[in-house]
């Protein structure tokens, strides 16, 4: 069975429909789009396969090529890129997994993009408490070669009832804890990318580990789930 690649001329058709994006001429070129989606959705249930061998994922999303523009100044109707999302299984393994395919702009995130009140504000009261563990995690030199550093939106002050003068309120101010790295379209076409992808999602897992020990705890450590 030949390994799951991404083409050249499916960044190509992305690239054309990114200057062609009408609905005349999308439907024109519906039937090579579909060929390319068939390709591309077999590249994500094979990277699906692979995360599942040393993770548990929970639900795949492949997100659609037509946009929402009820709400948007972009009125284009369709995407110009390919991607998916990855969901880690059940309420005791956090986080997911995000592959973005699209013509120079391709890259890969992870981590917590909208945690949710309770969950944000437990992570800030971790923080708080103690960051030893999340800053070896996010500082080690092999894990910041692959990732990185921490990205993601983060409030203007200190969040209500968190110090300003926190020496860990970097950390606090955060509203995403979020890495991504970007690919050229040379790594995105290359023989081995599966494995690229894959072997930088199991690298996150120091970090997943203890974020979902955060998340499933209180500050005394004790299980939730008990």
């Amino acid at each position: 069975m030949d390994k799951p690649v991404i083409t050249k001329n499916s960044l190509e058709f992305l690239n054309k429909l990114k200057e062609n994006n009408t609905r005349e001429w999308f439907a024109e070129h519906k039937v090579e789009y579909k060929k390319h989606e068939v390709q591309v959705k077999g590249f994500y249930n094979s990277l699906m396969d692979r995360l599942n061998v040393h993770d548990e994922i929970e639900k795949q999303k492949m997100f659609r090529i037509y946009r929402d523009v009820r709400f948007s100044k972009d009125k284009t109707p369709y995407n110009s890129h390919f991607s998916g999302s990855f969901s880690r299984s059940g309420n005791k393994l956090r986080g997911g997994y995000f592959l973005k395919i699209k013509n120079n702009e391709s890259f890969m995130a992870t981590g917590f993009w909208e945690p949710n009140k309770e969950d944000l504000f437990r992570i800030r009261k971790e923080f708080e408490l103690d960051t030893t563990e999340i800053r070896q995690i996010i500082n080690n030199k092999s894990f910041k070669n692959i990732w990185g550093e921490l990205v993601g939106d983060e409030v203007k002050f200190a969040p209500k009832g968190f110090n300003k003068e926190d020496p860990n309120i970097d950390l606090i101010k955060r509203k995403q804890y979020i890495f991504v790295k970007n690919f050229t379209n040379k790594e995105v076409l290359s023989s081995n990318f599966i494995e690229v992808v894959d072997d930088s999602f199991k690298a996150i897992r120091p970090y997943f580990n203890l974020m979902s020990d955060i998340l499933t705890t209180n500050l005394n450590g004790e299980s939730l789930f008990n």
